[in-house]
């Protein structure tokens, strides 16, 4: 316990860290949420800085699409489907013996192109970011140019020394070291000890020094920031804290809004908007929550969902101590198969941007994800990674357990017109034997 006596004395007046310590679910409603037209002028990012972000990534589309010809098809946009999944939404509603009125569709940020998580938005956004800066300021590269010029061996060799370092337990990691890598950057990657092996090996292949840490999320950031301190030309990519991070996830909700009108879906006062989001340290799911807030204000409504062995940012935000609390400092281990959410310590940065914003945070255990990651993959042949099934039981939790949430905003009425997103966070790039695995331990709990 490293809590201050005042701390702890504000702990014991809060009746649900118990339930939190005893890694009970929870849906939490934030107190905090205001009417979005009246705290936007007061935000530290808006519109304009999500438009900028996305006016980079298109200068940089005809370079992704000419050194991944995987996005070749969409023109070098990173982007990923948007699907329904009627079969899961009824398999869903016979589980919990309840009605689901609205429609559930899937975000697949799980089927992303180049790294297949959500982490492809902003760990790519930051790093080429991070390039276009350096060859403007030596003078290689203007906003006017084609950017292919990137794909030639000078300016990979001027990238080659420079360096770039991040901690992760993970998918940013991957996504960080692929686009690093590609570019001819010296990267390293510092994992926490809850990163799976072939993320690591994947890496490596891509010529990516991976620094393995036997502690957790946390440990291996602070490990990054170090040897990024040590280190010549380096820029730390500061999954904690990064505005650019938060940027580049941003701009889904721009992308999201024209899937939407593509499948004519209509958002506004009648026919609301619910997206559910996977969260670790915050940064993906805060930026697009942002981002989705600019583009239909008070319409959508973002909630987070942790796992309930580390619940940081729920912590954080109900405390109101964010990044001064840690999950261990409640005595949970922060030890969960959701790798990707296995974070201890919430950022200081998304978890007081957010206070206005979030409508509310759920928890969800290790076993429960792992059933419905089986559920999943029978009814809508989908295959994801553990931590991206944390989304999945948003609707369930809001109809169940959000009754007040949704008297207090006028919208029991309208469910029947609402829209349900389970943003799929990482999935695709699991190898097909751990992908079996993870489904033969759902069967073995069913």
């Amino acid at each position: 316990m490293n809590l201050t006596t005042d701390q702890q004395a504000l702990l014991n007046t809060l009746p649900l860290i118990s339930h939190l310590k005893e890694q009970l679910e929870l849906f939490w409603e934030n107190p905090l949420l205001q009417n979005f037209s009246e705290v936007k002028e007061h935000l530290v990012l808006n519109g304009s800085d999500i438009k900028d972000a996305a006016d980079r990534l298109d200068r940089f589309a005809v370079y992704i699409a000419d050194v991944f010809p995987e996005t070749a098809k969409s023109n070098g946009l990173i982007e990923s489907p948007l699907r329904a999944i009627p079969n899961a939404q009824q398999a869903l509603s016979t589980l919990a013996a309840q009605e689901l009125p609205g429609k559930l569709w899937m975000k697949c940020d799980s089927h992303l192109p180049v790294s297949g998580s959500i982490k492809a938005r902003g760990g790519i956004y930051e790093v080429l970011k991070h390039a276009e800066t350096l060859t403007i300021e030596a003078g290689l590269l203007n906003t006017d140019a084609d950017y292919r010029a990137l794909n030639t061996p000078k300016l990979r060799g001027f990238f080659a020394q420079h360096s770039i370092i991040v901690g992760s337990t993970g998918n940013l990691g991957l996504s960080i070291g692929i686009m690093s890598a590609k570019l001819g950057f010296q990267v390293s990657v510092h994992m926490s000890a809850d990163a799976r092996q072939w993320k690591k090996d994947l890496l490596r292949s891509k010529g990516v020094s991976v620094v393995e840490h036997a502690d957790d999320y946390s440990k291996a950031v602070e490990e990054g920031r170090e040897q990024a301190k040590k280190t010549p030309r380096a820029h730390f990519i500061d999954d904690e804290n990064s505005q650019d991070l938060f940027l580049g996830y941003s701009v889904a909700a721009l992308r999201l809004q024209r899937q939407l009108d593509e499948n004519k879906i209509t958002v506004d006062a009648d026919h609301p908007l619910f997206v559910y989001l996977p969260c670790g340290v915050g940064g993906g799911p805060g930026g697009v929550a942002f981002g989705l807030k600019q583009v239909f204000g008070n319409n959508v409504h973002c909630f987070f969902a942790e796992p309930t062995q580390s619940p940081c940012m729920l912590l954080g935000m109900y405390t109101g101590l964010h990044d001064d609390i840690c999950v261990q400092d409640i005595g949970i281990e922060n030890k969960t198969c959701a790798d990707g959410l296995a974070v201890g310590r919430p950022s200081a940065f998304v978890g007081k941007f957010m206070e206005p914003l979030l409508s509310g945070i759920y928890t969800i255990n290790d076993d429960n994800m792992y059933r419905l990651l089986k559920l999943l993959k029978d009814t809508e042949q989908l295959s994801l990674e553990p931590s991206a099934l944390a989304s999945l039981p948003g609707i369930v939790n809001l109809l169940s357990k959000g009754k007040a949430y949704l008297e207090q905003h006028n919208l029991k009425d309208k469910m029947e017109h609402a829209t349900h997103i389970s943003w799929a966070t990482g999935g695709s790039m699991v190898p097909k034997e751990e992908q079996r695995r993870y489904y033969q331990i759902a069967q073995n709990l069913t």
